[in-house]
């Protein structure tokens, strides 16, 4: 190994200072995606960097939002006035392209255009997206009216859910829950139990196409395959989310290994 030449105190060092170089578009050539995530969200970075991960161009530049464990109605709302500061936060004084708020029951207790509202008075040009919103344009573009959703969440909180996607023109005739609060414990649910969930889902009601909601759920991986067994499209709140702030950005890559929503525009 080598060494590191000794430096005496009475020696002169040679300085060299303005250094020329070049810039180019550096990691971000094709586009900045900014996210916003839960404090008690265990799960969505590590999807999300699966994804951005094969696609080339692309920058995530991420910020922590403080929220509650416990999910209620009541602390979804709380989130509300933090947004705009969690969102100043991401590149500050750079623009980005997408800025997506990572709380799926939050986007509808708070609502999806105060959400973005907030995010704009900092990102003024930057598109938006919740949960939410791209679990919709997922439905559009799977061409899906009648929706299997599944979710952890309480019954406070599924009547939220229910009611936002029902007023929006679908229809959710099963709706399931494993009907727990606390979100350290939500991502901890084995992905075979999500799979087991969605599978009841489909033996209830025809559905179009299955929902499972909340960032701290862990579907990703296993959507493909699931989807291929099911044979019905399938999608989930990161799942969604992901492929909707790429298409926001102009990012029309296809990635059919994360299932059949990676294959449409």
């Amino acid at each position: 190994m080598g060494t590191i030449p000794e430096h005496k105190p009475d020696e002169e060092m040679n300085l060299i200072e303005n250094l020329p170089f070049e810039t180019d578009d550096g990691i971000a050539s094709r586009a900045k995606i900014g996210l916003i995530v839960l404090a008690t969200d265990y799960t969505i970075e590590h999807e999300w960097r699966q994804v951005f991960s094969v696609v080339k161009g692309v920058a995530l530049y991420q910020s922590r939002i403080l929220n509650d464990n416990e999910i209620t109605p009541e602390t979804l709302k709380a989130m509300e006035p933090r947004i705009v500061e969690c969102t100043e936060v991401i590149t500050p004084g750079t623009p980005l392209d997408v800025v997506a708020y990572g709380c799926t029951s939050a986007s509808m207790a708070i609502g999806e255009e105060q959400v973005f509202k907030n995010i704009r008075s900092v990102q003024p040009s930057a598109e938006c997206t919740t949960p939410i919103t791209a679990a919709f344009a997922a439905f559009r573009a799977f061409g899906a009216n009648r929706i299997g959703v599944l979710t952890p969440y309480t019954a406070d909180v599924n009547k939220i859910v229910a009611q936002y996607i029902t007023t929006r023109g679908f229809q959710v005739p099963v709706f399931g829950s494993f009907n727990e609060s606390l979100d350290s414990i939500v991502s901890r649910i084995a992905p075979r139990s999500i799979e087991a969930g969605v599978r009841r889902i489909i033996e209830e009601a025809t559905v179009d196409a299955v929902f499972v909601s909340c960032t701290s759920v862990r579907l990703l991986e296993a959507c493909a395959q699931l989807e291929q067994s099911l044979g019905i499209p399938l999608t989930s709140s990161n799942h969604a989310m992901a492929w909707h702030a790429m298409r926001l950005a102009g990012i029309n890559d296809t990635l059919p290994q994360f299932g059949s929503l990676y294959d449409l525009p």
